[in-house]
């Protein structure tokens, strides 16, 4: 872990740097000592103690006695430290997670765990406005529901199919949704009068998995995440890589056949979204079904059961259809050469993978894994982990109320006090 996040200061104006230094110490250790958070943060006994009557005061944090045995009390010299613990339901944050055709909304505590949740569904079509108006309903539903104090939620984070900027809040370009230069943050604000955050929905599961899953501790980190088109968040010692014009990530749109490839939506072809996403999978597996009408591959497409298409072919490849696996082995090659160039260039500690690359798993890592090392630059490749998202399809919705519990109570995501 990067101690460096823990960096304190004793300067009167950076107060509140100074509490997010406590809280992010008790995200991380659950349990910890005044003594022991000093010594990891360079802060003095006095204001550690200050700060932490405070937030005992406003009910975020508690104080307990350690937990030790009878054998270890009797040899104990003096008073035991007290431990300080945050309460998890102190406070809580709104997660919305906006993708193609659909929104979830979830309410959760200071540790990311979900109280309530929804999901909608809505046409591509219809206009932002409509969708964000829907969207701020849900969440004053959701608060009612819950019976939550509304002083008690610190903020909206929402996390954005397409690129976004962070610092706006503004959906600057969603193809697949229509939307161009959407006021989120402003929208979603005075709807709701309650703070917003608004980030590209893949930065926000980066975010979600750095400081609430599988990511936390890890240096660098890096999310892929694939469903409808393909893209990429990085956390990087603590803090989140979004590039000089916010579009860091976009691995979706790297050429992977630079002759004969497929059109893609951003007017390049042969594009990694060409090749890996669902809807391209589903497609394949459609046209294999019809050339070999009595495969189980086509008995699983033909079922009209309500599982998804995906899931389907996914279960055949699973049961034996040969054609099917040898079908998203070849795809998923080129995802695997993705990860390699993502390694040769980020040099990732952990690669965690979400959506479809998470529902197939068994089927996608080994080969996507392969194909990584053995393309990646000499051994750069070896000691990356990759795994599938520590979340499911939470991600989206944990992510986005990270984005809230990062920028509003923990520390800020773009580096600022």
């Amino acid at each position: 872990m990067n101690n460096s996040l823990f960096s304190g200061s004793n300067i009167n104006l950076v107060k509140t740097h100074n509490m997010q230094v406590i809280l992010m110490s008790l995200l991380y250790e659950g349990e910890i000592s005044r003594a022991e958070i000093a010594k990891r943060t360079s802060l003095s006994s006095a204001t550690i103690t200050n700060l932490a009557s405070e937030l005992i005061s406003q009910g975020i944090i508690t104080e307990i006695a350690p937990a030790i045995s009878e054998a270890e009390s009797k040899r104990a010299v003096g008073r035991p430290q007290r431990m300080l613990r945050l309460i998890p339901n102190a406070c809580y944050a709104i997660g919305v997670h906006i993708g193609v055709g659909l929104f979830r909304v979830a309410v959760t505590n200071l540790h990311a765990d979900i109280i309530e949740n929804c999901i909608v569904e809505f046409e591509r079509e219809t206009p932002a406005l409509d969708v964000l108006e829907q969207i701020a309903t849900e969440i004053d539903g959701l608060i009612a529901d819950t019976a939550i104090d509304r002083q008690r939620v610190l903020g909206v984070g929402v996390g954005a199919s397409g690129l976004v900027n962070h610092e706006k809040g503004l959906s600057v370009l969603a193809p697949r949704l229509g939307w161009q230069n959407v006021n989120i943050q402003e929208i979603l604000q005075n709807k709701l009068s309650l703070p917003v955050q608004v980030d590209n929905n893949v930065r926000a599961m980066a975010i979600g998995e750095a400081f609430f899953g599988a990511g936390r501790g890890v240096n660098v980190l890096a999310f892929v995440y694939g469903r409808s088109g393909v893209g990429a968040g990085f956390v990087v010692n603590g803090q989140v890589f979004r590039g000089s014009g916010a579009g860091a990530g976009e691995i979706g749109h790297t050429i992977m056949v630079p002759e004969g490839g497929q059109p893609c939506r951003c007017g390049q072809k042969g594009c990694l979204e060409t090749l890996v996403t669902e809807p391209v999978i589903v497609r394949q597996a459609n046209e294999i079904a019809q050339q070999h009408p009595d495969s189980l591959l086509a008995q699983y497409l033909a079922q009209d059961d309500g599982t998804p298409l995906i899931d389907r072919l996914f279960a055949a490849a699973r049961e034996g259809d040969q054609v099917t696996k040898s079908m998203i082995e070849s795809q998923i090659h080129y995802l695997g050469i993705a990860l390699a160039n993502l390694v040769n260039i980020l040099n990732p500690e952990m690669i965690l993978l979400g959506g479809v690359f998470a529902q197939g798993d068994d089927l996608i890592r080994p080969v996507a894994c392969q194909v990584m090392r053995e393309t990646a630059f000499s051994s750069l490749g070896e000691d990356v982990i990759v795994e599938p998202t520590s979340f499911g399809w939470r991600a989206g919705v944990i992510g986005a109320a990270a984005l809230a519990l990062m920028d509003f109570f923990y520390q800020r995501t773009d580096g600022t006090t």
